[in-house]
């Protein structure tokens, strides 16, 4: 299973770059059925894929282009947004082209049903798996887990603190791991992340009071303003006028109550700056995940989840 991964894991491994260096090599990935990585550079007017393999071009025809496509249940831009990056396919043989040079005939479609009777339809709600953000939508991020097919992390499912979109917390490119929370069976998986980052009491431990520490304005409320210390934990500050969400901010840790799950703050500055996000700190990175609970063991309050 663990050797289906997202499209551009392959193509730099040692195996793959010697598949790519002779046509007899290739050769032999056609007869043993091998899933190769090659770089699109065209996609012609039929939606054809021009696939460049090093000792020669690949051509993968518009139906082979992914599952679905033939069937029109994919849209042609699942084709064309792969021109200049890594797809995925099988060698299927090979041909003469018009100017009678040998040009391999390829099958990303094959790639990625392989991929799907081998890998995604064995996935079970609450398996962890390694996935790579291919673009973001104000609903959630849309992931590779494999082959080029594509699951969706809700946008509300990627951390307990509150964002405004999926790229402040996430870029395109972004490698990272996400917990299936159901598979219907038909290749269709629906994904969770903030399992994965902690729960309250393992990311406040991190926290002292006393300590000033940075923070990023999340949310302006009536009542206060919620600072995120970490994607999975947030505290609380009292209202200030001049506070706006998506600013920095510096806070003093007034105190930790694991009791009440909260995290009293005071803020000693806000200001404007355009940080890259931080690096996500992942609590958990493989298995299977059976329930999982945010909240400490002494707090009335209970959130978790059933997979």
């Amino acid at each position: 299973m663990a050797n289906y991964k997202p499209e551009g894991w392959l193509i730099d491994t040692a195996e793959n770059r010697n598949i790519l260096k002779s046509f007899q090599n290739l050769s032999d990935a056609c007869m043993q059925g091998k899933i190769v990585e090659g770089r699109a550079v065209v996609c012609n007017s039929e939606h054809d894929l021009i696939v460049d393999l090093g000792c020669m071009r690949g051509i993968i025809p518009k139906n082979e282009g992914a599952i679905g496509i033939a069937e029109g249940k994919a849209k042609d831009i699942s084709i064309i947004s792969r021109v200049n990056k890594p797809v995925a396919f099988k060698v299927t043989g090979f041909r003469k082209n018009v100017a009678g040079m040998i040009e391999a005939e390829l099958s990303r479609r094959l790639a990625q049903e392989e991929c799907c009777e081998n890998y995604i339809s064995k996935l079970r709600s609450g398996d962890v798996l390694e996935a790579q953000a291919t673009h973001l939508e104000p609903f959630g991020c849309f992931v590779d887990i494999g082959c080029g097919i594509s699951s969706l992390i809700p946008i509300d499912m990627i951390s307990i603190s509150r964002i405004a979109h999926p790229s402040d917390r996430f870029k395109v490119g972004d490698r990272l791991y996400g917990v299936v929370k159901d598979n219907d069976g038909n290749g269709k998986i629906s994904l969770s992340h903030k399992e994965l980052l902690g729960n309250w009491t393992q990311n406040a431990e991190r926290f002292i009071p006393g300590e000033t520490v940075a923070g990023i304005v999340r949310s302006v409320e009536s009542y206060g303003i919620f600072i995120e210390l970490a994607p999975n934990l947030a505290g609380l500050a009292e209202v200030r006028d001049d506070v706006r969400v998506g600013q920095r901010a510096s806070v003093y840790i007034k105190s930790v109550i694991p009791e009440k799950m909260k995290i009293k703050l005071i803020i000693v500055d806000c200001f404007d700056a355009d940080y890259e996000n931080p690096e996500l700190e992942y609590y958990i990175t493989e298995g299977h995940l059976s329930n999982w609970r945010y909240s400490p063991e002494n707090c009335s309050k209970i959130i978790e989840t059933q997979f």
